[in-house]
């Protein structure tokens, strides 16, 4: 990729810097910064060099209209208190104003333009919009992660139109190199660890660690099409039925690499007060739902994470949401903070747990983009990462 070293002097060039602020918001009440704390370094880079910033970034799905609950005035101020200076939110997203606050900015200013999906051409990667984002700035830097599988006009088509103006931030940098290199050349052994509620939307992932990995540990509602396709009951637990031929298909080609759960923690309802039992085996009772690996499968779990030489974690060992469910995840959490392997973990929901858990600080890499880690992992290209090579 290229990268900020390769635009040279940026003294006095405006930059255009697609940023992932898509933050979660309580009404105007930022929950949770990590996305615009995530941004800091190459914004604060550049700024230091005496670029002129014009950030872009969407929040929410706003479906191509002006809505004012997905304004990034929050934002704003919230990235102003973190640089501790002035940081001006345009009106819009392209147009004769905003072309007018970009030509005043002076060296170091930062300008945030309006959410980029207040425009109906973003999401279609309009040529009209791209060229008109690129027409703000000199130079093009892609440090929105998060947004990287898509292929907008604000993460591909400004990129093309930038060229070879056009690079990676220092965390879309970070972020593709730890992942790149992870799958490219592991210290062994690599354990991967897969959970989430549907085999479908992890298959691609799975398949491709079963090919890399030494063990692929499997956990959540993911368990269940598996016990299904070996003949056990799942009483009331989620089971995806599509997912069960594909439970087939990766039980045929993992073999012994699989480790799939040996014990449950099963509850009457999907609540953190409902009736709570530990199965030793995995054939779910009738009227109850399997919500959490047992104390073995955690405890074989969280052995083979600290054995590891690395470690990819995508997706929770059951509903760690829920008190009573939560001892697989963190478990397996705990492990990955105590290890001596290089731990990366990816995906909305793994995160999440090593945040509750207040566990982040200590893995090797925590990625902030939940679907363009996975694409990644996959090993399919990402569009806003292909555009900065």
């Amino acid at each position: 990729m290229k990268t900020l070293a390769d635009l040279g002097d940026v003294r006095g060039q405006r930059v255009l810097v697609r940023v992932d602020f898509n933050v979660p918001l309580d009404g105007s009440t930022i929950t949770d910064d990590t996305r615009i704390r995530a941004a800091l370094p190459t914004i604060q880079q550049l700024s230091g060099q005496g670029a002129k910033l014009i950030l872009v970034s969407h929040l929410g799905r706003p479906k191509g209209e002006v809505d004012p609950k997905y304004s990034l005035a929050p934002v704003a101020a919230r990235l102003g208190e973190l640089v501790g200076g002035h940081v001006t939110l345009a009106p819009a997203v392209v147009g004769d104003e905003v072309t007018a606050l970009a030509e005043d900015l002076a060296e170091g200013d930062i300008l945030l333009l309006e959410n980029v999906r207040f425009e109906a051409g973003e999401t279609k990667n309009d040529p009209e919009l791209a060229a008109a984002l690129a027409g703000l700035a000199d130079a093009y830097v892609n440090d929105a992660f998060g947004a990287a599988h898509r292929a907008h006009a604000s993460t591909a088509g400004v990129a093309e139109i930038l060229a070879p103006k056009a690079v990676a931030g220092l965390l879309l940098q970070k972020e593709v190199e730890t992942l790149e290199g992870i799958l490219a050349e592991p210290k062994r052994p690599l354990v991967a660890i897969v959970g989430g509620s549907k085999v479908s939307d992890k298959i691609g992932v799975l398949d491709r660690f079963l090919d890399i990995a030494d063990h692929v540990i499997i956990g959540g509602a993911m368990l269940f099409p598996f016990y299904k396709a070996q003949g056990h009951s799942v009483g009331g637990s989620l089971c995806e039925e599509a997912g069960v031929p594909l439970a087939e298909q990766a039980l045929a080609k993992g073999g012994d690499k699989l480790v799939l759960a040996v014990d449950l923690t099963c509850g009457e309802s999907f609540s953190a007060d409902t009736a709570v039992q530990v199965i030793d085996g995995v054939d779910t009772p009738e009227g109850w739902m399997g919500l959490d690996v047992g104390p073995k499968s955690a405890a074989r779990a969280a052995e083979l994470v600290k054995a590891a030489g690395s470690v990819l974690w995508n997706g929770p060992m059951g509903a760690f949401e829920l008190p009573p469910f939560a001892a697989g995840t963190r478990a397996v959490a705990e492990a990955c903070a105590e290890t001596d392997a290089i731990t990366v973990i990816g995906g909305g929901d793994s995160v999440a747990a090593v945040t509750q858990f207040g566990l982040a600080d200590k893995m090797t890499h925590v990625s902030t983009g939940g679907g363009a880690s996975l694409e990644l992992l996959e090993g399919k290209a990402l569009p806003g990462v292909e555009a900065v090579r």
